[in-house]
């Protein structure tokens, strides 16, 4: 019960502070904090789920395991997709090396924007599923 909470609170946390920060295009480190701990959150809730099943543990609902495998399916990909943000970002850019520092911090500034807004509909999106996942467990 108390994981379950706290992949909640965690990615609850992350997605809010994720999406104010986005909003007002003001990249924040304490975001990656948070988004951290709601992924460690999520892989020690699986690790957790899959001991409980592998010693004969069984939800009431077959639903709830999916919800409960789905959020660190959806950190890995979140990942990937924070790659590929940054480098569309980077694939405007000629030469980086040989622009002015202003314009290398703009161009990095524009990079952590982008990639807090995808890992932030990544950790609402778990979040979705983390709530889901608790009312099919009850």
């Amino acid at each position: 019960m108390w994981l379950g909470i706290a992949v909640l609170v965690t990615n609850a946390a992350a997605g809010i502070w994720g999406g104010v920060a986005w909003l007002r295009k003001d990249p924040s480190i304490w975001f990656w904090y948070l988004l951290r701990a709601a992924q460690a959150s999520v892989v020690v809730e699986v690790l957790i789920g899959g001991i409980l099943v592998a010693s004969g543990e069984h939800a009431p609902d077959g639903l709830h395991m999916i919800y409960g495998i789905a959020p660190l399916l959806i950190t890995f990909f979140s990942e990937g997709m924070r790659v590929g943000a940054a480098q569309r970002e980077l694939d405007e850019v000629e030469d980086l090396d040989n622009l002015e520092r202003s314009q290398q911090v703009a161009i990095a500034r524009k990079v952590a924007i982008a990639e807090m807004g995808v890992m932030t509909i990544g950790a609402l999106m778990i979040l979705t599923l983390a709530l889901r996942a608790y009312q099919t467990g009850g």
